[in-house]
Formats: C-alpha cells, sequence, structure tokens
C-alpha cells in the first residue's frame, strides 16, 4: 500500500454493504446477493485543511454514491471485474494519488466468513 506521506489525507470508506448480480451460475445469476465495499483513497489535502472549504476536499459522497448506482445497476460475473471498475470509478477522480478497493463476498465459500478481491491503481506522478 502507498504510505501516507506529508500533506495526503486518507479516506476510507468502510463496509459499505450493498446487493447485486455477482457469480456465474444459475441460482447466482437469479438472485441478488451481498457485498461489502472498502476503499482507501489518499489525496493531497493540504487546501481543504488551509481554507476549511468544501469544494478544496475530495467529495467522498459524490464517489460513494457513483460506487452504489454501478453496483446496483450492473450484473458481474467475476468479483475481479466488479472490483476494477469500482475502482476505475474512484480513479476517476483526478485528486486521487491512490486508492484501494476491497470486494467481499459473504459466504462464498462453504466454512469461509468471505471471500474478498482488492485492486489497487496509483496516478502517475505529474512532474
Amino acid at each position: 500500500m502507498s504510505m501516507l506521506s506529508p500533506g495526503l489525507a486518507r479516506i476510507r470508506i468502510k463496509d459499505l454493504r450493498l446487493r447485486t448480480y455477482i457469480g456465474i451460475n444459475d441460482d447466482e445469476i437469479r438472485n441478488q446477493q451481498d457485498i461489502l465495499i472498502n476503499a482507501t483513497i489518499l489525496y493531497p489535502a493540504a487546501d481543504a485543511v488551509a481554507v476549511n472549504e468544501i469544494d478544496k476536499a475530495l467529495n467522498y459522497r459524490t464517489i460513494t454514491k457513483a460506487l452504489i448506482a454501478h453496483v446496483e445497476g450492473n450484473r458481474f460475473a467475476l468479483l475481479e471485474r466488479l472490483t476494477q471498475e469500482l475502482l476505475d470509478i474512484v480513479m476517476q477522480h483526478p485528486q486521487v494519488h491512490y486508492a484501494e478497493v476491497e470486494v467481499d463476498k459473504p459466504h462464498a465459500l462453504r466454512f469461509a466468513e468471505s471471500v474478498s478481491i482488492t485492486l489497487s491503481a496509483e496516478q502517475p506522478q505529474r512532474g
């Protein structure tokens, strides 16, 4: 995971529980299932801290609404694909330096609480 450098803020979206169509077997195609999303986002917050104004901050509410709309409005065969698409949504915001998205599929394995996929991305450093 990317180190938290001075001036960067770490936003964590924790345990966002949604329902969607995820999987490849007949039962999964017919029935929505719970998924659990956790995201970590690093962005430079110096301006937001200095002026204490929302338009200088990364709007995590807007990002969360976009994640919800995407999950609830689509079907997914693979957890990997869903995770990548959610990461892509987060990375569309130019303020984001680094992001990590984890998606859990509860009870996907008989004796496990859940199975999860985690993917991360980093913006190229602007010179």
